[in-house]
């Protein structure tokens, strides 16, 4: 073994690993990662949220440790591989770290007294072993990440890194579980949803056929939307299951993955198209709302190559590049969807002063308006509300964001099929011309309060 120069820290790493200590939501199933001559200071691999019965294991293997001779400073501090391994941490207990660190109190974050040792290199007989396994028994329940530090520079480190966080449930304690404590019950939570999402389907089946007179296209587009749903709930409970018992998903992921790319699309594409008034107050849809489509659809295959990347990878890797992707993507797709609305509340407004049918305008004019609310306030709630909630809830209830953001979502299926039902009625015949007077009157406020 060469001599060593002493620690030096790449800010740059530090702060990438902070990000990901607020970024990462992996669940943490047995995880493989390679790395190949790697000289970072600091490589983060997984987070997961211990119980008083939590366990670590570590099985590394084609340990290889190479330092670059020419690059080494006069300063050297020979053989001390104490600099390199890995260690626990919470985030609260990094932004300590890196307090120590920028007031030089210790020169390397392994020698902190505030994360949890895992593993440190010098019990390798001099860096002669190529390989070895070790299981942690955690006694301070956290949440907590896995993290490999290397403060000796120039320092190249290869190896083969299997991690497998989990805890012991059960009145023997000898059933692992794989899911991170505060999702551990997710995979009951997304099967009753999906329950739920069967029982609207069976609902909407006879609205259709009770109603199969009256019924546009459009309504077949929801039921697929809802099936799309369903079935998505239903892959991702048996998903979450299997990595729960076994800290694999067994294929099941890939069915995860299709119906999550499929209902993104059709769901995205139900807004589009109800917001044109498709199959409502036209067969046809314009050219720029064509647009829409081919811009959305397009970006909503973006958006799950990313998701993808993002759950497979862990915060190892490209998965915080293709998370600012997926947040733009999908940021984007938010906003076009609310166009078409607008653009039929627009011709409808403008239709209620030629056509003489202001009572029927206002109701539509209306009704689009509550749904352009609605639309606002469902993409506001899953993307901001959920997302603050997960951030500021403890990691034992961090279900809960969940159940909000599926609550939002059932929320948000049920007004617009509602709404948007097959209804026998045609409201041209059901008005009189009383209230048609009142409408007009009405319309004529609002065109002097828009102008003011």
């Amino acid at each position: 073994m060469a001599i060593f120069s002493p620690p030096t820290h790449t800010p740059l790493s530090f702060l990438t690993l902070s990000l990901f200590l607020t970024l990462t939501l992996t669940f943490a199933e047995i995880r493989f990662s390679e790395i190949r001559s790697d000289s970072r200071s600091i490589i983060p691999f997984d987070e997961f949220g211990f119980t008083h019965s939590g366990i670590l294991d570590l099985n590394v293997t084609i340990l290889s440790l190479r330092l670059q001779n020419d690059q080494i400073t006069p300063a050297t501090n020979p053989n001390d591989l104490s600099l390199v391994g890995f260690f626990l941490c919470t985030r609260d207990s990094w932004y300590h770290v890196l307090e120590q660190l920028s007031q030089n109190d210790i020169v390397c974050a392994l020698q902190s007294d505030l994360i949890k040792p895992v593993f440190s290199f010098d019990r390798l007989n001099n860096g002669g072993l190529t390989h070895f396994n070790l299981s942690l028994q955690i006694s301070d329940p956290n949440l907590y990440t896995l993290v490999f530090a290397n403060c000796i520079p120039n320092l190249h480190i290869s190896m083969d890194l299997v991690s497998s966080m989990y805890n012991l449930e059960g009145r023997s304690s000898i059933i692992r579980d794989y899911l991170s404590a505060g999702k551990s019950n997710l995979p009951s939570i997304y099967f009753h949803f999906a329950l739920i999402y069967f029982t609207l389907n069976l609902i909407w089946l006879y609205v259709l056929y009770s109603r199969r007179t009256v019924i546009y296209r459009i309504h077949f587009f929801m039921l697929a939307v809802l099936m799309l749903k369903a079935l998505n709930l239903l892959c991702e409970a048996e998903d979450k299951s299997y990595i729960k018992r076994t800290g694999s998903a067994h294929g099941w992921d890939v069915l995860f993955y299709i119906f999550s790319f499929l209902k993104g699309i059709t769901l995205f594409t139900l807004i589009v198209l109800i917001g044109t008034g498709w199959s409502f107050l036209k067969p046809y849809l314009q050219d720029k709302e064509k647009q829409v489509l081919m811009i959305v659809i397009p970006l909503q295959v973006v958006a799950n190559i990313a998701q993808v990347v993002i759950d497979e990878t862990g915060p190892y890797g490209d998965a915080y590049a293709w998370k600012q992707l997926f947040l733009l993507v999908d940021v984007v797709c938010c906003c076009a969807v609310l166009f078409p609305i607008v653009w039929s509340i627009k011709n409808l407004r403008e239709a209620a002063r030629t056509d003489g049918k202001a009572a029927v305008n206002l109701m539509k004019l209306t009704l689009f308006r509550h749904y352009y609310v609605v639309v606002i306030c469902y993409i506001y709630f899953t993307r901001v509300v959920v997302y603050g909630l997960e951030t500021i809830t403890n990691y034992r209830y961090q279900w809960t964001s969940v159940v909000a953001g599926e609550c939002g979502t059932l929320a948000f299926y049920v007004f617009t099929g509602f709404n948007f039902r097959p209804k026998s009625c045609n409201p041209y015949f059901a008005i009189d011309d009383e209230e048609e007077e009142a409408a007009s009157e009405m319309l004529k406020m609002e065109e002097d309060e828009f102008e003011l």
